[in-house]
């Protein structure tokens, strides 16, 4: 009876130890997640530095247009640097809608993390009441019949302190459990917190997003005053065919370029294939790429925008003064911000703004087809850039001599402007 009682409490012994590992196996992988959290937490401060920095920007904006200077400035450089404000505010958009991200990341962690606390809360909880519920049934008799058991004094002594160790076990698995239960309230209390900043972000970004329609709103009342009056229109459309024009002749020097680089590409590629024919014992040669190439079309165009033609290619009446004029690209009507792709696998010529198309980019898709996308809100690729068909180079907007959010898409092939709907499936 007494050998039954004695394996009874070293079965207790070893559920406890094992006990702890479990514990210190959780605290691990807690420890990691925290890691993980504080890298995020990292990602969301620079952020934040990042919003601070847009905000300072935007504050020497609005300097800007609160002086006299710009009401003595003509309306296309108005329009310009209300182009500008609105560029700004799309960037916070940016800033605050990645925020969100990482914090929607951030909860997941805070959950995980929580659960796990949980876990071990649940677990002591469980090992404890077992331990008082032994305990009540047992009493103190056990401690004692374990050393009265003893078959000589120096076994009582060892007895006496296996009985000191099951004790202290016993107060540490009670310490253990406050302990979790302190850190499952503290993991509730972050994930709390974490969930009412992520709240804060969301207000925050429907604001900038009635601040940029209130935006938009503005610059495109500015054209279509410009528009109603005839000698301020004459001097926009003077002014717009003339930053046409230079832009066209800088897109045709630019795509010049790029075929050089092309045909060069192509003569250093037959150069290595040569060479690997005269050395087919040096495998080196055979594998050798073309590295940053000039990227080349398919030949099959997707859509760039999603949404209806608005405005189509070719001759048509201005609505306020009733001559007529040639629309030299398609608009496309889409929501404000939405995606716009490469509509071919290409290489980036030209990405900038200027006073008639706003944030416009060229991409030059080989055999002298070339690809224009302008008043865009956000430009997402660089001079220099191979994109492939599909990709998204930016988003839509309202920049430059426009009235309201569209895609203004044109074709140029072999310098002249085509039809776009003619390429389109």
């Amino acid at each position: 009876m007494n050998n039954k009682r004695f394996v009874k409490v070293v079965a207790i012994v070893l559920a406890f130890l094992m006990l702890l590992s479990v514990i210190m196996i959780a605290l691990t992988v807690i420890a990691d997640t925290n890691a993980s959290a504080r890298v995020t937490q990292t990602q969301i401060d620079n952020l934040r530095n990042e919003q601070r920095g847009l905000q300072r920007r935007r504050n020497e904006i609005e300097s800007r247009i609160n002086t006299i200077e710009f009401e003595r400035t003509t309306e296309i450089l108005k329009k310009g640097i209300l182009d500008e404000r609105i560029m700004v505010t799309g960037l916070e958009i940016e800033n605050i809608n990645n925020t969100i991200e990482y914090f929607n990341i951030l909860i997941r962690e805070k959950e995980y993390e929580v659960f796990l606390a949980q876990t071990r809360e649940d677990e002591q909880l469980a090992r404890f009441r077992d331990r008082v519920r032994n305990m009540e049934e047992n009493g103190i008799i056990t401690y004692l019949e374990i050393i009265f058991d003893s078959t000589s004094f120096a076994d009582m002594l060892a007895r006496i302190d296996f009985v000191s160790d099951i004790m202290r076990a016993d107060q540490e698995a009670h310490d253990d459990l406050m302990v979790a239960r302190e850190e499952t309230e503290g993991a509730k209390e972050v994930l709390e917190e974490t969930r009412l900043e992520l709240g804060e972000e969301k207000l925050r970004l429907e604001e900038k997003e009635e601040e940029l329609y209130a935006q938009v709103e503005e610059a495109s009342a500015l054209i279509l005053q410009m528009e109603a009056n005839i000698d301020t229109e004459r001097q926009l459309r003077a002014s717009v065919v003339e930053d046409e024009t230079r832009v066209l002749r800088e897109i045709n020097a630019a795509v010049a370029e790029l075929e050089r680089q092309r045909q060069e590409a192509e003569r250093q590629r037959r150069l290595r294939e040569q060479q690997a024919r005269q050395q087919a014992n040096n495998s080196s040669n055979n594998n050798a790429g073309a590295g940053g190439a000039p990227a080349v079309g398919t030949g099959t165009f997707v859509w760039p925008a999603q949404g209806r033609i608005t405005s189509p290619f070719g001759v048509r009446q201005h609505p306020v003064h009733g001559d007529m004029r040639q629309h030299n690209g398609i608009d496309i009507g889409a929501a404000n911000r939405s995606p716009v792709v490469a509509a071919d696998s290409g290489s980036v010529v030209t990405s900038r703004w200027c006073n008639s198309f706003g944030n416009f980019i060229v991409i030059s898709h080989g055999n002298g087809v070339n690809t224009l996308y302008a008043h865009l809100s956000a430009r997402h690729v660089s001079v220099g850039d191979n994109v492939s068909r599909g990709q998204q180079i930016g988003l839509v907007g309202s920049t430059g001599v426009s009235t309201g959010p569209h895609l203004h898409f044109e074709v140029h092939h072999n310098g002249a402007r085509v039809n776009p709907e003619n390429w389109l499936p």
